[in-house]
This record gives C-alpha cells, structure tokens and sequence, in this order.
C-alpha cells in the first residue's frame, strides 16, 4: 500500500503544449460541448415526450443519449477547466474515479450500440416476430445487462489500477485518466498488466465491433428480399447506426489494441469518441429521419403553445 501511496496526485500534460493553440481549442471544446449538451438533450426530450419512446429503436437511442451526455460529462469539462488553467492537476482519488465512470458509461454505450444493431437485426430478418421478441421487457433486460457488463468492466479495470505502484513520475501525457497512460507511470514491470488490458478492453473492443459488422452484413443481405422502398428505408436507419458504430469504435480500437508501452496517437485519437462522437450522433440520428424530425417538430410545437397560455 506504501509505495503508490507516495502518488497523492497527478498531473495532466494535455493535448499540447503550446499555450496559444491551447486557449484556442479551449473556445472549440466549450462549443463542442454546448452541442453535445444541446443536440442529446433534444434528442432524449423529444423521444421522451412523443409516441418513440414505444419504439425499441428509440428507446435504446434515448438511452444512448443519456450516455453521450454523461460519459462527455466525466471528461470534456476537466478538459476544458485545463486548457485555461496554467497547472493541470488532479488528484489521485478523483483520478481513480474519472477511470472507473468514464470506463463504467464507455462500457454501457457500446452494449446500448449492440442493442441497437440487434433491434435492427430483428425488424429487419423476423419483422413479423418483431414487437414480440423485442418487447419492452426484453429492452429493459438490455438496459440493464448493458449495465451490468459496464460494471464488470469498469471495476476489474480499477481494481487492477488500484494494485499498482505510482511512485515516482506523476506527469500523465493525456487529458484524461485513462489505463494507458497511468501504466507508463508504474514503477514496476507492465508486461503482464499491458496483456490484461488488451483482453478485457482491446479485444473486447474488436470482438464486439466484428459481430456488429457481421449483424449489418447479415441485415444487408436479407434486405433483397425488400421492396425498394422499404429497402431505402431500412438502409437510411442502418447506414445511421453504422456511422455512429465507426466513429466510436475504429478509435477506440487504435486506442486499446497497441500495448501500453507503444508510442502512439492515442490522446489525439481519443477526442473523436470523448467530444467527436457525442457530437455527431445527434446530427446522424435526425438529419436523415423523418420520424424523429416529425417527433420533434410537434413535441417542440407543443411545448411552444404551452407556454404562449
């Protein structure tokens, strides 16, 4: 317990170095998450206060959402505090817990991202079948599993985290706690701690990203049996969930896959699924379906009128 004990606190060397780029991107990054804030907020009050919220495909969306909103939370306005700020610093206890949130919601949006390909998969091979297998109940069974998985994940990541020694260095090269950069922090051999890491977040990572691309394949091939209407239609809903899979998934396997000790571009690459990403989904999830842009047009109609009395 003594030797990481000698670690009180750690220090963040950021995305640069250079102090003007950093105040610029600090302007950048409070207005990437007021769109964060902005498009998931309308995207879970829209859903949540109109007929979708029946459907399990936006009933998932309105999960991943709220996730989008909590995981950019456990992250960018740190990022953000630490582009103005002249010393980044962080405790180590908050480090600890920045690890294990931001891993525990990382860990539940990849498993909402399952669902959703299984939804998908569902309406598109068994539609007959559809609001039978994928009845609310099943849904919140999802939910739940998707939390449960998370946990796993996030507590035997900062369990592992937790045995090891910092006892030296405290200067990590992120912006984030994250596992990768606190290993190069260790002081003593990672060679084993790197391969754990790899198994349960690298390949875990790749294993699940290879079945979703298996599940769209699977869908792209049952949609001949479409007509092409609906074929355009089921392809406009699956290209959407497939462009959310890519920008969250393709970093994060850069980011998990190579060992700890690799010289890479992995703080760089991480913002596409810590800011990018959460951005993004909002705009994927609307600007190509009429159903949430009807959905909000009358929600926010509504809302409008109520107030005017």
């Amino acid at each position: 317990m003594e030797n990481y004990k000698n670690v009180t606190e750690f220090v963040f060397m950021g995305l640069w170095e250079n102090r003007q780029i950093e105040l610029l991107f600090f302007l950048l990054f409070l207005l990437c998450y007021l769109a964060v804030l902005m498009g998931n907020s309308v995207i879970l009050l829209t859903i949540t206060y109109s007929n979708l919220i029946e459907q399990p495909m936006y009933y998932f969306l309105c999960h991943l959402s709220l996730m989008d909103l909590c995981y950019t939370s456990t992250v960018v306005p740190r990022l953000i505090r630490d582009l103005a700020a002249a010393r980044k610093n962080i405790s180590y206890n908050e480090c600890m817990t920045q690890l294990f949130t931001a891993h525990l919601l990382a860990g539940v949006e990849i498993f909402i991202l399952v669902s959703m390909a299984l939804d998908r998969y569902v309406a598109i091979v068994k539609p007959l079948h559809y609001m039978t297998i994928m009845n609310r109940k099943r849904c919140d069974m999802l939910i739940v599993v998707a939390w449960a998985v998370g946990f796993w994940h996030s507590i035997a990541l900062l369990l592992m985290v937790l045995s090891l020694p910092f006892c030296g260095p405290n200067h990590i090269n992120h912006y984030l706690c994250d596992v990768k950069p606190l290993l190069k922090l260790v002081c003593k051999d990672i060679h084993i701690v790197s391969i754990l890491v790899i198994a349960n977040s690298g390949m875990v990572v790749v294993a699940i990203f290879l079945v979703l691309v298996a599940s769209y394949i699977l869908i792209l091939y049952n949609l001949r049996r479409r007509s092409s209407a609906g074929r355009r239609k089921a392809l406009s809903t699956c290209s959407s969930h497939v462009m959310v899979v890519v920008l969250f998934f393709v970093p994060c396997i850069y980011t998990y896959v190579l060992p700890a000790g690799s010289e890479n571009k992995d703080k760089e690459i991480s913002v596409f699924y810590t800011v990018i990403a959460p951005m993004l989904n909002p705009l994927i999830y609307t600007l190509r379906n009429t159903e949430m842009k009807s959905a909000m047009h009358k929600v926010w109609s509504r809302m409008s009128h109520s107030e005017l009395k």
